[in-house]
């Protein structure tokens, strides 16, 4: 399923579900569940999430910054002729890598600057910088795609919460948006495999992505979506 149709009905079901429930709606739980709609597609690097993350162009700018330290190895003298060339052809050559290994090269070059220099967000920055090492390493529709995914984001969410004044229903907004973004994900022809090493794959079989078909499927669900937040917060507010 697309980045955007999943954006649409994970974070429409979940503030609809969590309305329903009496939970209240906060800014923070709102950007979660937005958040967490995208991010089980993190380990895709063309993914809608990625791609508004990392753009076209700062990996422009990373091929030049690439370039310009290959020439700099060279000329500087750091290493002793013929090694000088070799170190300046290694670090050039990363520049010519297809776009989802820059982008995957980015994920790790932000995560170690988090490590590094992002104390004053605590545990934030952590969270963010692990979370981006294990994806850029994970094939696409692997752990991400998980139950445990779900398990382990909607904990790490209850406890990174315990001690902010709106972060009570945190867990829930975003347990529930990534839950919902397996869930679409099942509907395709490819699935997902909820229990691995289990090999159970969970899959309906009534879409692929990027079909006329599947683009029909994602529409009626993101119409359903739309009835379904307009019902619970403009029909019948609370």
């Amino acid at each position: 399923m697309m980045g955007k149709s999943h954006f649409i009905i994970s974070t429409g079901i979940t503030l609809s579900v969590m309305n329903l429930l009496g939970y209240e709606i906060t800014i923070p739980a709102v950007a979660v569940a937005a958040v967490s709609s995208l991010l089980p597609d993190i380990d895709e690097p063309n993914s809608l999430l990625v791609r508004s993350a990392v753009p076209e162009s700062a990996l422009r700018l990373l091929q030049v910054a690439l370039i310009g330290a290959a020439i700099y190895l060279y000329f500087a003298g750091i290493a002793e002729p013929p090694w000088h060339i070799v170190l300046a052809l290694l670090v050039g050559s990363v520049s010519f890598l297809p776009g989802r290994r820059l982008r995957q090269l980015v994920m790790l070059l932000i995560a170690l600057a988090l490590f590094a220099f992002a104390d004053d967000y605590d545990p934030w920055n952590y969270i963010a910088a692990c979370i981006l090492v294990v994806a850029s390493v994970v094939p696409h529709r692997g752990i991400t795609h998980t139950l445990y995914a779900v398990a382990g984001w909607g904990a790490l969410l209850y406890f990174v919460s315990l001690g902010m004044n709106d972060g009570g229903s945190l867990w829930i907004a975003g347990g529930l948006s990534y839950a919902l973004h397996l869930l679409a994900d099942s509907l395709t022809q490819r699935g997902i495999t909820p229990l691995p090493p289990l090999p159970f794959k969970l899959r309906l079989k009534l879409m692929s992505t990027g079909t006329k078909k599947g683009s029909g499927v994602e529409k009626v669900c993101i119409v359903l979506t739309l009835l379904l937040v307009v019902y619970v917060f403009v029909i019948t507010p609370s």
